[in-house]
């Protein structure tokens, strides 16, 4: 009985042990070209026997206990590398690639090692208002629900605009001047209920399981970044499992998704990795469990396939497509009518996809290429009656969007040495477009054209970098950049430049300079007004490209070794910025949120966005992490009157705080998160209403010449999640709870005339909104 006793006990303990073992490897590549280094020697603290990497430049810990490793790598003639907190879990592999600085100087006994700031760029070349964002914090932060517009909105300087969206405000920039990128292509806004011109939407169309460590710069981009003038996301893709095959399911508020990823075959490197997502609201409608008279629907997918090949390089195919549609429809009982907005009927669609080819190579020892070409469609619409009396429906507003683009873009890679490095690259883009808009200024006037056009254009764009490194603590990036709009001909060549000291091991400064420009919508161009003649004119056609001088300078200390102290001056000044034709109207582009201007239009605009950025770090260590992070800004315009007034987005002030702690049990087999994040911000400003002229009126009309004189009362939202993960035998679940603006605060968002109220009526942004989600991985 006891022998029986000992032997179960013993296979108990075998499979407990077996439970919580993964495989964690990776790749070592040089940073410049990419290319895989063998020989190099790869160690896990508290393992006493390192690894070394291939041919091919890959290594692996077999049968590690799951749990949080620190890595370190050391190569002959580079710095030595360290990468902190390199999660396994028992659902999946961990898998990693670690690039090396190579050394300027070899110093006969010094070890010289590369920061391991977890926040520190994956582009060499952006030495300001640049940091890499990892998967993990698009899950971990509060509220962020694996956007990455949402979790960028816990960094220095960036705001969301409207809790409904995830639309971000950048050092006092229009959320319009965010530019996408992925794999190194330009790619349409990736969001669902996308609008023209917007940035971002309702819900991000990307899964968290397809990307990869990625970048965010904020101001003084590289050479290679362009058509844009706030911020760049800078997206890069994971690939998939090419060893074994491996599964993703999750059902939550948001959706129901399902990724599958793995090998082509056991002989082949290649991989695939594909999500599905459908809407978690759709099916509820379709169920019967919400009203059908009103209804919100999304659907997407997103997938990436690497081809490695033996000798013509590597090749991959990527791509995002989401459908989403809002209707609404009034009750068919009119005595239920409490209002003129409870007979409207409307549908709104917004529908994005992209695919592209990339291939690269490397042509020689100094020399890699990469190429891409990308096909994008974008489809944006919204058609609105008014219901009358009789039942009868009249037109109220229609509004049609559609593009089409096919892109191209080739880069070299050129290292003339470990000092000197250049990279320069093209990149064209041919568009097909179709906009139409009808529509009334107001309630009650006639409805009027003020789109109708389709055609082809194109942009094309240029550029050319410079690394040059004098020591290993000093490194400049010089370049120049140009875009052309070929619609008008219009057009811009930007010098860039910025230097980076690294003091000692502990502080480092940086400072940076660029001339930044950006497109106008396309719609903006083909605006047209009615002639009393009966003639049709465009007088935006030959609008020019909006600009912006970009400076910041920037002073990091580490307080310890998983603390940092950084501190960011900037200055941008705006100008050729589009403002309305007459002398005395307060109307400008930059302070455009969502739609885009009619009205006819000129280069005389002005702006300015300055402040300082101070944020204290202390990365995750021991299961605990927190930032704090305080911005204090300006942000004016300028309009064609000539006065200099805030913008809209002028809140002054952004006061960021989170926080997260992770508590592990002994065997490692469940963690628990509880996750904080805290927003307290000056409010948006406003512009007065006049309330006689509004009565007599019967719409809102504003206090023009006040423009933005008001501002509303300060920002303040605190969000949560909690998590609990459990590790079992090869499988990893996860269950999360989402809870925004936790204590329900009505932040006001804007104003406006209620004429069935006959008073002026404040508008909120959203209230509480729990967002519960389950995931399994195995």
């Amino acid at each position: 009985m006891k022998i029986r006793l000992f032997f179960a006990l013993s296979l108990l303990t075998s499979i407990v042990q077996a439970q919580y073992k993964q495989q964690l490897r990776g790749t070592v590549v040089d940073q410049v070209l990419q290319k895989p280094l063998a020989g190099a020697t790869v160690s896990i603290a508290g393992l006493s026997q390192p690894v070394m990497t291939d041919e091919e430049g890959v290594f692996r810990f077999k049968d590690l206990s799951i749990g949080s490793y620190r890595i370190t790598v050391t190569y002959s003639g580079f710095k030595e590398a360290t990468l902190e907190n390199i999660g396994t879990n028992s659902g999946k592999e961990t898998v990693v690639t670690i690039p090396l600085e190579a050394l300027v100087k070899v110093e006969s006994e010094v070890l010289l090692k590369a920061s391991s700031k977890k926040n520190k760029p994956l582009n060499d070349m952006s030495a300001v208002s640049a940091r890499a964002f990892t998967v993990e914090e698009t899950q971990r932060y509060a509220a962020a629900v694996n956007d990455p517009l949402r979790m960028a909105a816990a960094f220095p300087g960036v705001m969301a605009n409207d809790d409904g969206n995830n639309n971000i405000i950048i050092r006092g920039n229009s959320p319009t001047g965010l530019l996408w990128r992925m794999e190194g292509m330009d790619i349409p806004n990736p969001n669902h209920f996308d609008q023209p011109g917007q940035s971002g939407g309702g819900i991000s169309i990307l899964s968290s399981q397809l990307l990869s460590n990625s970048d965010f710069v904020t101001a003084a981009f590289a050479a290679e970044y362009g058509n844009a003038l706030s911020g760049v996301f800078d997206l890069k893709l994971r690939k998939g499992n090419n060893e074994k095959r491996e599964y993703t399911l999750q059902a939550g508020v948001l959706g129901l998704n399902a990724a599958i990823e793995g090998p082509f075959s056991k002989k082949y490197k290649g991989s695939y990795l594909v999500n599905y997502r459908y809407s978690t609201l759709t099916l509820l409608n379709k169920l019967g469990v919400l009203p059908d008279n009103n209804a919100t629907n999304f659907q997407d997918l997103a997938y990436n396939i690497y081809l490695p090949t033996a000798k013509l390089g590597t090749f991959t195919l990527f791509g995002f497509g989401g459908l989403s549609d809002q209707t609404f429809q009034p009750d068919i009982d009119s005595t239920k009518w409490e209002s003129k907005s409870d007979r409207y009927v409307s549908r709104f669609i917004s529908n994005t996809a992209m695919s592209g080819i990339t291939h690269s190579i490397l042509a020689g020892e100094k020399l890699k290429i990469n190429s891409g070409v990308g096909i994008s469609y974008t489809k944006i619409g919204y058609d609105e009656d008014f219901t009358e009396d009789d039942l009868s429906l009249t037109k109220s507003y229609l509004d049609k969007f559609a593009t089409r683009n096919l892109s191209f873009n080739t880069t070299l890679h050129y290292k003339f040495s470990n000092r000197l490095n250049l990279r320069a690259g093209l990149i064209n883009k041919q568009i097909h477009y179709k906009f139409y808009r009808l529509s009334a200024e107001h309630d009650g006037e006639p409805m009027e054209e003020k789109l109708n056009s389709r055609g082809n254009t194109s942009t094309q764009q240029a550029f050319a970098q410079w690394q040059y490194k004098p020591t290993n603590e000093l490194s400049f990036n010089a370049g120049l950049h140009y875009l052309r709009m070929a619609h008008n001909n219009t057009s811009s060549a930007e010098p860039r430049f910025s230097a980076k000291w690294n003091i000692n091991n502990r502080s480092s400064m940086a400072a940076g300079y660029g001339l930044h420009s950006q497109v106008q919508t396309l719609n903006v161009y083909f605006a047209q007004q009615q002639l009393p003649n009966g003639n049709v004119l465009m007088s935006n056609r030959n609008l020019d490209l909006t600009k912006s001088h970009h400076y910041v300078l920037s002073y990091s200390y580490r307080l310890a070794k998983n603390m940092q102290l950084k501190t960011e001056l900037y200055y941008q000044r705006l100008f050729n910025v589009p403002v309305a034709t007459d002398d005395s109207s307060t109307l400008s582009a930059i302070n455009i949120e969502y739609d885009y201007i009619t009205d006819p239009l000129v280069n005389k605009g002005k702006g300015r966005n300055y402040g300082i950025e101070i944020s204290l770090e202390r990365y995750l260590h021991n299961n605990f992490y927190l930032t704090l992070s305080n911005s204090f800004y300006q942000s004016k315009y300028t309009a064609t009157d000539g006065v200099e007034r805030n913008t809209r987005f002028n809140g002054n002030y952004i006061i960021t705080f989170i926080t997260g702690k992770e508590f592990i049990n002994e065997r490692k087999s469940k963690v628990i998160g509880v996750n904080i994040k805290t927003i307290y911000a000056g409010g948006l400003r406003t512009t007065p209403i006049d309330l006689a002229a509004s009565r007599q009126a019967g719409y809102t009309v504003f206090k023009e010449k006040e423009a933005y004189s008001l501002q509303n009362p300060a920002y303040f939202r605190s969000d949560l999640r909690v998590s609990i993960k459990w590790n079992r035998r090869r499988l990893t679940s996860t269950l999360s709870l989402d809870i925004q603006n936790l204590t329900n605060r009505l932040n006001i968002f804007n104003q406006y005339y209620d004429e069935e109220k006959d008073k002026v009526t404040n508008q909120y942004q959203t209230g509480l909104i729990p967002i519960l989600n389950y995931k399994i991985e195995f």
